[in-house]
């Protein structure tokens, strides 16, 4: 096993590799928009932590690709999270979809043609981290928010089989 063979896993099963939990594409698949848009008490609603794992996911993707990278500390994870407005139909809830499908599949091509040795390359910018670490925890931060999302699909028609 090498970490490029261990953080595509890791990336797969997240996304849709049924392995230890239900992936977040079988999550996603029968979500209508309305209840893509339920708040929960929180007031976060399924689009928006879609929205958040998208921001992330592009986000470290991008520095992956570059090497190296600034951190941004005028970053304001609570924006991760936005929906934009005028987008909030069916086809802006496709759009986003898609948009989620494509950074995973683009890190799982990326991951597949790195060289081995850049996954071992420490991060002086982020902690002296190796890239596979970061790659990894980016893993468990998705695998979070896939759990996240399938209680609040659940919570979301839990309540409406209730009152109907």
């Amino acid at each position: 096993m090498t970490y490029k063979s261990i953080l595509i896993d890791q990336l797969t099963a997240c996304y849709n590799d049924k392995s230890w939990f239900i992936p977040l594409a079988d999550i996603l698949e029968d979500v209508t928009l309305e209840e893509a848009l339920t708040e929960d008490e929180n007031k976060q609603t399924i689009w928006s932590i879609v929205n958040h794992l998208i921001y992330w996911n592009e986000l470290w993707l991008e520095r992956f690709k570059a090497g190296e990278f600034m951190l941004n500390n005028a970053i304001n994870n609570d924006e991760t999270f936005a929906l934009t407005q005028d987008q909030l139909n069916g086809l802006g809830w496709k759009e986003t979809l898609n948009k989620l499908e494509h950074v995973f599949s683009s890190w799982r091509v990326v991951l597949e043609e790195t060289d081995e040795f850049k996954l071992t390359k420490q991060l002086p910018e982020y902690f002296n981290a190796p890239w596979w670490g970061v790659v990894s925890n980016l893993s468990i931060h998705n695998a979070y928010h896939v759990g996240q999302i399938m209680l609040l699909k659940k919570q979301i028609r839990t309540r409406r089989d209730f009152t109907q």
